[in-house]
């Protein structure tokens, strides 16, 4: 065999390789589509909240929660399902709304604006990194769900201890562990340990919620410095 048709023969397999199948195009093209409409809905609905001047619902928010949260699991293999990830995204938006009035009362909106782009950045990157990379992720499932059910632990005795160290650490581990679940999520699809849109967009979107609140205290703080 010559060796320039071997070597063609080699990168066009190495192409190959590396081509996502058309199962895993579809489930990234309906994740980022419905990822995209969920994020403007909710926004939406933190305008409404906002304009209403809603109250803070503290850890009421966790009630309708962990309803749609359930709901969208449990239909998510039918049409119903899409009807449940708009009532959670939009509930999280709609709980925005008092925590920016307060923002925007207190600190103006800087710290919104920059935690709106960094959180966008973060997304951005990680989620092209995962893409162009093809890195399978999967060994960091255990790490991620421990520490993110640890964040969460945390976080609900904090509303009771009110310590400022305390919180200040809980939203920078949580904007660390919601960029690398951004990641695992984007893997998971890629290499076939997410094949359900609902599921991916869900988690997707409850990062994206997570992060940005994340980073919208920690530049809250340092507004305040």
């Amino acid at each position: 065999m010559d060796s320039k048709d071997y070597g063609s023969k080699t990168a066009t397999r190495g192409i190959e390789s590396t081509a996502l199948s058309p199962e895993v195009s579809k489930v990234l093209r309906s994740t980022y589509l419905l990822l995209g409409a969920t994020v403007t809905f909710s926004a939406m609905m933190a305008g409404l909240s906002m304009a209403m001047n809603a109250p803070y619902f503290g850890l009421w928010t966790l009630l309708p929660y962990v309803l749609c949260l359930w709901m969208t699991e449990k239909n998510k293999n039918n049409a119903s399902g899409l009807f449940w990830v708009f009532a959670l995204t939009g509930w999280l938006g709609f709980t925005l709304g008092p925590i920016l009035n307060m923002f925007l009362a207190t600190q103006g909106s800087e710290p919104i604006m920059l935690a709106l782009g960094s959180t966008a950045l973060i997304f951005f990157a990680a989620s092209a990194y995962v893409l162009t990379t093809r890195k399978n992720l999967n060994f960091m499932t255990g790490f991620l769900m421990t520490g993110m059910l640890v964040a969460f632990v945390a976080a609900i005795a904090n509303v009771f201890l009110q310590i400022p160290a305390l919180s200040l650490t809980i939203s920078a581990v949580f904007a660390f562990l919601s960029s690398a679940m951004i990641m695992w999520q984007t893997s998971a699809i890629i290499h076939g340990g997410e094949r359900n849109y609902i599921s991916a967009t869900v988690t997707l979107f409850v990062m994206i919620y997570n992060l940005f609140l994340s980073l919208l205290h920690i530049f809250g703080i340092m507004n305040d410095d």
